[in-house]
């Protein structure tokens, strides 16, 4: 009698049951996602800010002009009156 050559059959069929049941079990699982509305909100948001334009160029263009052609003034005692309101805002 020949033990070897029957654990070699029995070995097969062991590895036949267990994918089948691996098949069996996995076929009615699946992955869900769930998003709350407070996270889509933030998608929205996200994607909004990406659509955007990092500068306002409505603003900008006014003054890019300005100083291309070199009439682009700063006063200086407008410029000091808003540090000095900033640096009050900080405090």
């Amino acid at each position: 009698m020949r033990i070897e050559a029957y654990t070699q059959v029995q070995q097969l069929y062991n590895t036949k049951k267990v994918s089948k049941a691996q098949a069996k079990g996995s076929a009615g699982l699946s992955d869900k996602l769930q998003i709350s509305d407070f996270g889509r909100d933030i998608q929205i948001a996200k994607q909004a800010v990406a659509a955007s334009q990092d500068v306002r160029e409505d603003v900008t263009a006014s003054i890019k002009s300005q100083m291309q052609v070199g009439t682009y003034d700063v006063s200086v005692e407008r410029f000091a009156d808003k540090l000095l309101k900033r640096y009050e805002e900080m405090r």
